[in-house]
Parts: structure tokens; sequence; C-alpha cells
């Protein structure tokens, strides 16, 4: 087993554009884990409605 690892998940995020209103989109996050618990977020990127790959600082959450 190994103690410390690093593991990429793909979830579904509702999102929300000013122009084009709610959107679902997959959101990436690669964790770096210790004995199994998370321990930090390395990075986090989404696909846009266009098909292009950007960093999720700038989007806007739906809550």
């Amino acid at each position: 087993m190994k103690f410390i690892y690093i593991k990429r998940k793909t979830n579904y995020e509702t999102r929300y554009s000013v122009k084009m209103g709610v959107l679902t989109t997959k959101e990436t996050y690669i964790k770096k884990y210790l004995l199994g618990y998370p321990i930090k977020t390395l990075h986090k990127y989404g696909f846009t409605y266009y098909g292009q790959v950007k960093d999720t600082k700038n989007s806007m959450l739906f809550i």
C-alpha cells in the first residue's frame, strides 16, 4: 500500500454563465492523498461548452 499518492476524479457540477445561463460541466480535481485521506487539491479544471479546457478559478458557482 502506498502512503502518499495522487488521484484524479471527474464530477459534474452546475455553473452559471452571464451569457448562457445555467450549465452542467465536467470538473476534474487532482488531489494528493495520505493513507486514503485527501490532503490537498493540486489542480482543478473544467471543460467549457465549446470543449476547451479551462482553470475554474474564474467561473461562478450556481448555488
